[in-house]
C-alpha cells in the first residue's frame, strides 16, 4: 500500500508551532481571532495597527495564555511608506516570516449621492487594497527565505463576502439608505489582487489565499449589532454569526502542512450566505 508510512495525523498536518506570523489589525475582531489561534498553537506572532493601547493590552493577554508569544508594532499601513516601515520593523526582529495575514480594513457607509471622496473612497481603498500589495511586497523576501514547495511561505488575505454582493444598499451593518460602495468594491479588488499575487509568488514558493468572512463580531459590525443584533443573527442561513473557532480553523488549515498545496483559493466562512443569496427564489404556486 502506497504512502502507508506518511504521517497524516492531525498534529502533523495542522502544526504551526515555531512558525513566525505577522497579522495586521491583529488587536481586535477577526485579526484578534487569528492572532489568538496562532499563539495558542505555539507560533510567534507580531500584530500591528495604529493604536498602541489595544495592541499592548491584547499582546499581554495572549502572552499570559501562551504557549506561543506575541509582540506588537504600531503602524499605519494606509501608505506605501507605512507598509515599508512595518516591513523594516519586522526585518529588524526576524530573518524569516512564515505567515503574513493581511487583515486590516476600513469601511464607510453613505447615501449614493453623498459619498465623500477622501473618507468614503480614498482611505478605504488605501487600507483595504493598496496596503495588501505593498506589505506583501515588503515581506516577500522573508516569506521566500528557506521556503520550499512542500513548506511554502503563506500569505492569507482577509477579504469579505461583500466582494460578491452587488446591492450596496442592502446591508444590515449600515444605516438605512447608506451604501457600502467603496467597501464592497475594495473587497472585490482584493480578491483579484490575491489571484495576481498567487500567480506571481508561486515561483518563490509562496502561497496566497483569500478568506471571505460573513458576519463576525468586530469593530466593523459593532454599529449593526448595537442597533439590531438579533435581526442580524436571525437573518443568517444558520441563525448565527461567525465564532472565533470558525475563523481559527480555516486559518490554521491554510497556514499549516494541511494547506501547503492550496493557492489562489477564496474560501467563504459565512454559514452559507453567498450560496443562499445566489439561489433563485422558489416559484410562486
Amino acid at each position: 500500500m502506497e504512502n502507508i508510512n506518511e504521517d497524516l495525523t492531525f498534529p502533523a498536518l495542522f502544526d504551526v508551532a515555531g512558525k513566525i506570523a505577522v497579522v495586521t489589525g491583529g488587536a481586535s475582531g477577526i485579526g484578534a481571532m487569528i492572532a489568538s489561534a496562532f499563539v495558542q498553537n505555539g507560533a510567534t506572532v507580531y500584530i500591528a495597527s495604529r493604536k498602541e493601547k489595544p495592541l499592548k493590552e491584547f499582546c499581554e493577554a495572549l502572552n499570559r495564555r501562551g504557549p506561543g508569544s506575541c509582540s506588537y508594532v504600531v503602524a499605519d499601513i494606509s501608505s506605501k511608506a507605512g507598509c515599508d516601515a512595518l516591513g523594516d520593523a519586522i526585518k529588524a526582529k526576524e530573518s524569516k516570516v512564515h505567515i503574513l495575514v493581511n487583515n486590516s480594513g476600513n469601511t464607510w457607509g453613505a447615501p449614493y449621492e453623498n459619498v465623500p471622496e477622501k473618507e468614503g473612497w480614498d482611505r478605504v481603498m488605501e487600507l483595504n487594497v493598496k496596503s495588501v500589495f505593498y506589505l506583501t511586497v515588503a515581506l516577500t523576501p522573508l516569506l521566500a527565505k528557506d521556503a520550499t514547495n512542500v513548506d511554502p511561505g503563506r500569505v492569507i488575505i482577509v477579504s469579505s463576502i461583500a466582494s460578491c454582493i452587488t446591492n450596496s444598499l442592502e446591508s444590515a451593518l449600515a444605516s438605512p439608505g447608506d451604501g457600502l460602495w467603496s467597501y464592497n468594491t475594495s473587497k472585490a479588488a482584493v480578491n483579484h489582487l490575491s489571484d495576481q499575487l498567487a500567480a506571481t509568488l508561486a515561483k518563490k514558493n509562496i502561497t496566497v489565499n483569500a478568506i471571505l468572512p460573513g458576519i463576525f463580531p468586530s469593530r466593523m459590525t459593532k454599529f449593526g449589532y448595537k442597533s439590531h443584533g438579533n435581526l442580524i443573527d436571525a437573518g443568517q442561513p444558520m441563525g448565527r454569526a461567525g465564532l472565533p473557532q470558525d475563523m481559527a480553523g480555516v486559518v490554521l488549515f491554510l497556514a499549516s502542512k494541511a494547506g501547503a498545496h492550496i493557492s489562489g483559493a477564496k474560501i467563504p466562512v459565512d454559514g452559507g450566505v453567498i450560496v443562499s443569496l445566489s439561489r433563485p427564489p422558489p416559484p410562486k404556486l
